[in-house]
């Protein structure tokens, strides 16, 4: 089970009819699909960040290109070397420090 909280404002617009994204395009390994996607991210540029867990993934989907999304960490099957994950379940964004800043 999980939760999530949506704070859309009073003046929100948005299209009647919904467009896919991310995925919608079955399970499996392409970059236009995912497999048990468990968490997402969506960042202050609509950029669409999603916790893709059985491909051991991070998968990102700028705004405006809705059809095939980056491998932004992972994607080399599951293990602990550098170059992988094991079956993430969460994504967040970090606040970069500025320079000088602690």
């Amino acid at each position: 089970m999980f939760s999530l909280l949506v704070n859309i404002p009073a003046n929100a617009i948005w299209k009647q009819n919904g467009v896919t994204i991310a995925g919608g395009n079955g399970d499996g390994d392409a970059t236009n699909q995912l497999h048990y996607s468990e968490s997402l991210f969506v960042d202050d540029d609509q950029t669409v960040v999603i916790a893709d867990c059985w491909n051991h993934r991070i998968m990102q989907w700028k705004n405006g290109d809705p059809t095939n999304g980056q491998v932004v960490a992972g994607g080399k099957g599951k293990g602990d070397g550098l170059h992988q994950l094991n079956q993430p379940t969460d994504v967040f964004k970090g606040e970069k420090a500025a320079p000088g800043g602690s």
